[in-house]
């Protein structure tokens, strides 16, 4: 999915804002990063484990974090956020650590970057290190906004060397794709100004995700996209044997999994390119991803027949992790649209306790179901980032309950993070 149309940056409401984050949260005066205990999660089998004890998630998508810590005026909201995400217990936060030759561009053309965007993702990482969230980081996008793999192929012609026009090119081009390892270089070797700490050394960041909802629908047979993942998971391993790594998928099975075509939302998902299983078999991948948007899958069904389908979607997806992949799952984006007929919130609420409920019970049976993300979460005066699936998850006390009592039932299989047990304990 991705959010952001048209990213202006209006300051209208911001001072309601600083108050609501000075009441809620305290000073934000503090701008040194104390030392926290933090261990780099692993994977034992269909588990993550962090000091030798297994880690579940709880967690959510704020995909504008860099963006807004660019600039001073907006920076708080990033603050803000991770505060909002520990005192519900949340343990990991999906975001971008890319843009490309967009506004506020890190990355302005091939292999040169603007520093002082650069900034604004070590701000972000020591943020998150401080309030103790680990760090989902995608590195490109599929789709054009932050410029995606649009931008890769642009560049690509404009210097000469491009294959193709179409924008599948990212995947098979042989200069686009030494672009794209120019820049995971860059990232994954860039020494944080705040925390002088390498990324590929920081274990803040809980995984890397090679792509977001990577498709090549030039290339239905998956072949070029199976391709392209090894390649560049081979290549991220070889700079960075730290962290975790995942592809990004949406979970559509393909042609290499023709007994779970009928488990797909529709013939169209089959033919994109994609494969959940041959995709996440691969030996340099070490879990699992879906995304779950019902109401893109099947407008206008009824709201009993979605979730129903939820139910079918999320299963088959722990079932092939535990038997076949033998790899942990996470759910990494999940939404429900207020844009449906006769919407109402507690509508979000009954989709996400049946996202919520099944990977609980995974995780007590000690299965591959180890995490959720919802899509997305913001704070106040961000309206112009919103899209039909955003919350501010302390304005609903039952949605704001939903997501801690989550959090407290994970906690308590593993008894806590060690990092988190104290807090867990007293908000439990």
């Amino acid at each position: 999915m991705l959010a952001g149309n048209g990213l202006l940056y209006p300051i209208l409401g911001f001072a309601s804002f600083v108050a609501f984050i000075y009441m809620s949260f305290g000073d934000l005066k503090v701008n040194h990063v104390k030392e926290v205990e933090i261990g780099f999660v692993g994977r034992n089998g269909t588990q993550f484990v962090e000091g030798g004890k297994v880690f579940y998630v709880n967690g959510w998508n704020s995909y504008w974090l860099m963006d807004q810590a660019v600039e001073e005026y907006s920076r708080p909201r990033v603050r803000a956020m991770l505060q909002a995400g520990l005192k519900m217990g949340l343990t990991v936060c999906r975001t971008w650590a890319f843009n490309d030759g967009d506004y506020n561009a890190l990355q302005v053309s091939p292999g040169r970057f603007d520093e002082h965007v650069f900034k604004a993702l070590d701000i972000v990482i020591a943020e998150a290190r401080l309030h103790k969230i680990k760090l989902l980081l995608s590195l490109v996008n599929n789709l054009k906004p932050f410029g995606g793999k649009t931008q890769y192929v642009k560049w690509a012609r404009e210097e000469g060397v491009g294959l193709s026009s179409s924008n599948d090119s990212f995947f098979f081009d042989p200069s686009i794709r030494n672009y794209f390892k120019t820049y995971v270089k860059a990232i994954l070797t860039r020494k944080n100004t705040i925390t002088g700490i390498e990324y590929r050394d920081d274990p803040t960041i809980f995984a890397w995700e090679l792509m977001n909802e990577p498709r090549c629908m030039t290339d239905p047979s998956g072949s070029t996209l199976q391709d392209w993942i090894e390649e560049m998971a081979g290549f991220v391993k070889s700079i960075d044997k730290n962290h975790l790594l995942t592809v990004g998928l949406e979970g559509f099975y393909g042609p290499q999994s023709p007994k779970r075509l009928n488990i797909n939302p529709g013939e169209w998902a089959g033919f994109l390119g994609t494969d959940f299983i041959h995709n996440s078999k691969i030996s340099n991948i070490d879990f699992a991803s879906v995304h779950i948007y019902p109401d893109h899958w099947f407008e206008g069904q009824k709201l009993e027949d979605k979730l129903q389908y939820v139910k079918k979607w999320v299963v088959s997806h722990i079932d092939d992790s535990d038997k076949i992949l033998k790899k942990p799952v996470m759910f990494t984006e999940f939404g429900f649209s207020n844009k449906n007929k006769n919407y109402q919130p507690s509508q979000r609420d009954r989709f996400y306790k049946i996202i919520f409920d099944i990977v609980y019970k995974s995780a007590k049976k000690n299965g591959a179901g180890a995490g959720t993300f919802v899509w997305q979460f913001m704070v106040g005066g961000m309206e112009e980032y919103n899209d039909d699936f955003g919350i501010i998850p302390w304005e609903r006390s039952s949605t704001y309950r939903l997501l801690t009592e989550q959090s407290c039932k994970l906690g308590a299989i593993h008894q806590g993070q060690d990092r988190l047990k104290k807090f867990l304990t007293e908000m439990c």
